[in-house]
């Protein structure tokens, strides 16, 4: 008879050792802990993240000008240092670049917005005489007069929708930040002090981001060599598209080919999108000016600039390649754009290529099987 279990009320064979053993019995694994440790990290991290958007979009009328001058800042301070090497002070090589980019940009916008304005009456006609065409096949291939007049009436609208942007979209975007001429002297402002004191700037941010130093200067130097790595080559494969959708436009007759090349270059700087607000351009105008044989030939050239041809440039143009998958460029541009908008767009590919490059390279340095990135 075992009277010492019963009178403990343990019940049998149950000792005070294994009632102590129950002490965090109910308390989460490691895993769990870990996960719910992480889980309030993310959300701190995208509420951090939040907090820094709401206050850059109240901002945005000096953000943006800013942001448009570091970007072409890395691409336009080799320019600089090329005048400096030559014994040039840095500011007065900076005064000479910002000077020719003003030319250009002024030279650019003459040929864009002043010469759609100039010829949008010209677009319209052509852009409805393709709508008419459309109508017709519709009612060739069965769709009643009701049907294909709606469809045409839907067209119509959109396309005076497009025209309506093409010639006052960028002036009313600018404009929605504050003015143009603010928008344009705050840039050109913000891009004399990145290239005269970029070096400085830079040196600055890495001794203050709490890395060792030479981690520091290659985290920095690989973001501002992927930025201009990607927009030189967007320039030239934009310049080349351009050439190339021109060319054909010429050859095949299809009025307004200089604002066809023109639009074609421009939109380039938007990825993926752009190609396809200018492929549409350059079919419409063809379809309403010379039929469909003419059109689908256009299309054919659109495609291949874009493509089979902007593929052998590309890479070239780069220098090296972004090093990220097609696949992967594509979901973190349209990811990016839909979080941020047009920043997003043409910002993600050149970031995510940055940190492609940073993470492979302290990894390689880690390892000891490569010096680090540059």
């Amino acid at each position: 008879m075992d009277t010492g279990s019963d009178a403990a009320g343990a019940g049998p064979g149950v000792r005070p050792g294994d009632v102590a053993a129950l002490t965090g019995y109910f308390r989460p694994r490691a895993a769990v802990r870990d996960l719910g440790r992480t889980s309030w990290l993310l959300l701190g991290a995208v509420g951090l993240a939040a907090a820094v958007l709401w206050v850059t979009g109240k901002a945005s009328g000096i953000v943006q000008p800013v942001l448009v001058g570091f970007l072409v800042a890395c691409v336009a301070s080799p320019l600089v240092t090329w005048f400096e090497r030559r014994g040039w002070k840095r500011g007065w090589g900076a005064v000479v670049v910002v000077l020719a980019l003003l030319a250009i940009a002024v030279l650019v916008g003459l040929l864009v917005i002043g010469g759609i304005s100039a010829q949008s009456d010209q677009i319209a006609s052509q852009a409805g005489k393709a709508l008419d065409k459309a109508q017709s096949w519709l009612k060739s291939v069965g769709v009643d007069s009701s049907g294909a007049s709606k469809a045409a009436a839907g067209a119509s609208a959109a396309v005076s929708s497009t025209r309506s942007t093409f010639v006052h979209g960028i002036v009313g975007a600018v404009q929605g930040i504050a003015s143009v001429a603010f928008f344009v002297s705050f840039t050109f402002f913000s891009l004399f002090f990145l290239l005269k004191d970029g070096p400085m700037m830079r040196e600055w941010v890495s001794r203050r981001m709490g890395a060792p130093l030479p981690v520091a200067r290659a985290i920095t130097g690989e973001l501002v060599h992927s930025m201009r790595r990607y927009f030189l080559g967007v320039t030239i494969v934009a310049a080349f598209n351009g050439v190339v959708v021109t060319l054909g436009a010429l050859l095949l007759g299809v009025p307004l080919a200089g604002t066809i090349g023109v639009v074609t270059f421009v939109t380039a700087y938007i990825p993926f999108i752009g190609a396809f607000v200018a492929g549409a351009f350059a079919v419409v105008l063809a379809l309403g000016a010379k039929g469909a044989g003419i059109a689908l030939v256009m299309l054919v050239i659109v495609i291949l600039a874009n493509g089979l041809l902007q593929n052998i440039v590309q890479p070239i143009a780069m220098g090296a390649t972004l090093n990220i998958h097609p696949l992967v460029s594509l979901v973190v541009t349209i990811a990016a754009g839909s979080l941020f908008g047009m920043g997003g767009l043409i910002l993600a590919a050149p970031l995510t290529s940055a940190i492609t490059h940073i993470v492979r390279g302290l990894s390689a340095v880690r390892a000891g099987a490569a010096p680090a990135v540059q």
